[in-house]
């Protein structure tokens, strides 16, 4: 019985080194009112080929992009073993947290280590339903300070960031389950921003998915061609 132990221990010890020597980690950041929990399918895809995997936690909804950039991406890169390659996958606001903090925290927009990003619907250029429903006192209680800083006026934190300095690449989602916030903005769209607004100057690659927003990071064909650009550094673009 003691052997068993002694065999025990060592395989934990030997999954932990495994881990935390991993050469590559990908930083996971979810989206505005989410959890991380929602990251944890395409968590288990990551850990599964490799990759240490830091799904990074952060209270989007009760701090502003300037505070939440600095707190989500520093917890996510103490989790990383040292000396790894960092990669970020994000959704949604995760993204525009990437953007602000390579142009603000950062010297010269070069994080030490950065490798390659993906994000999931960013609303890289602001997202009109932010615009028409900014000033209901709901949106503010659901969204918090953050959500209210999404617009696509000239003094949102979107319209304010500059074009992207590292390796990236965007999927859009272009479905939509809600067709009244669909209203608000240029279709396709995937409920809350529109295709045209993920975009942004100085990404790599760009591909759009028939995937609705609140699910676009769970679906299998994404979390492929996810994997498929930290590898390569470029989506997959062969038809199915």
């Amino acid at each position: 019985m003691a052997n068993f132990y002694r065999i025990v221990v060592s395989l934990m010890m030997l999954s932990i080194y495994s881990v935390t020597s991993a050469s590559d980690c990908v930083i996971l950041l979810h989206g505005l009112a989410r959890t991380s929990a929602s990251m944890e399918k395409l968590a288990s895809a990551l850990t599964s080929e490799g990759f240490q995997v830091a799904n990074t936690a952060y209270p989007s909804r009760d701090h502003t992009i300037e505070q939440l950039s600095k707190v989500a991406i520093e917890s996510g890169l103490s989790a990383c073993a040292p000396g790894a390659t960092v990669h970020f996958v994000t959704h949604s606001l995760g993204g525009i947290l990437v953007r602000y903090y390579m142009e603000n925290y950062t010297e010269n927009n070069d994080l030490e280590g950065l490798g390659r990003v993906v994000m999931l619907a960013p609303p890289n250029q602001g997202s009109g339903v932010v615009d028409v429903l900014r000033d209901l006192s709901v949106f503010e209680f659901v969204n918090g300070l953050a959500g209210l800083q999404l617009g696509t006026d000239p003094d949102s934190i979107p319209s304010r960031l500059g074009a992207v300095e590292f390796e990236l690449g965007v999927i859009a989602g272009s479905r939509s389950l809600n067709p009244i916030l669909s209203q608000f903005l240029p279709n396709p769209d995937d409920g809350k921003v529109s295709v045209e607004s993920t975009r942004v100057e100085g990404m790599a690659d760009f591909i759009t998915v028939s995937h609705s927003h609140p699910f676009i990071m769970q679906a299998s064909d994404v979390i492929q061609q996810t994997i498929h650009f930290i590898r390569n550094g470029k989506f997959s673009h062969e038809p199915r």
